[in-house]
Formats: C-alpha cells, structure tokens, sequence
C-alpha cells in the first residue's frame, strides 16, 4: 500500500503519465457503478479530482449519499503496472475549483478538457492508496 500523501516516485510519475482511469460511486441501491474517466492526482493535497457534466450519474450518485460525500475509488492500469486511490468524494461547483481542475487536466492530459459550461469537479479526499507502479 502506497502513503496516499507520501507515495513513491514511481506511483507519482505513473499518475502524471496520461492514462485513461475508472471511477467507482455507489449506487443508492448499493451497487458499484464504474465508468471511464479522466483524473489527477495532488498527493502533496492528498487529493484527486475529477471533472465532469454536472448532470452525469456519477454526479448523481455522490450527491444521493448526502452532505458528507460518498466512498469512491479511482483506478488506472498500464499492463502488470496498476493503481487506485480511495476515498470521500464531493461536488464542486465553485467557478474558481472547476477552473483549477480544468487546469490539472490539461497539465496531465497535454490537452485543454472540451467546454462545458455545466462542469463541476468530483473532489476526493484520499485516505488510501494502493498499487503496483
């Protein structure tokens, strides 16, 4: 298991590498809901973000769990290398968060994300990490 604020240098740079990433959210029922996503990762915040149309499911679904967020999982794979990041997800929706994300996006993507004026962010508070990178 990796430190989720102190994680190696090799987890680090297979987050900085551009791969696309799953994200699980609980349904209400319970059950996962996994679909194709685009994330960055801010170990030294021990945070990951995601952004997203403000009407998506994903979006939904962390929004049913209530104020305090939803459990969720990121998770990338590159052959043998792997890695996933847990924690308790949010919604932003303030301008200056969407804009910030939008901007970790490009950095980690080599290319701006399309315009959605609906956008918000799916902001994780990491508390586990684990991997092979």
């Amino acid at each position: 298991m990796a430190d989720v604020r102190n994680p190696s240098p090799e987890y680090v740079a297979f987050w900085r590498e551009s791969h696309l990433s799953t994200l699980t959210t609980p349904r209400p029922d319970g059950t996962p809901h996994v679909v194709p996503v685009c994330v960055t990762y801010d170990p030294e915040a021990g945070v990951a973000r995601v952004i997203t149309d403000g009407g998506s499911r994903k979006v939904a679904h962390i929004r049913a769990a209530g104020p305090d967020g939803a459990r969720v999982a990121v998770c990338q794979i590159d052959r043998a290398r792997w890695a996933t990041l847990e924690g308790r997800a949010v919604v932003r929706t303030e301008p200056e968060a969407v804009r910030d994300a939008e901007v970790r996006h490009e950095e980690r993507y080599g290319r701006p994300p399309r315009i959605n004026p609906t956008r918000v962010v799916i902001e994780i508070t990491l508390d586990r990490a684990l991997g092979r990178a």
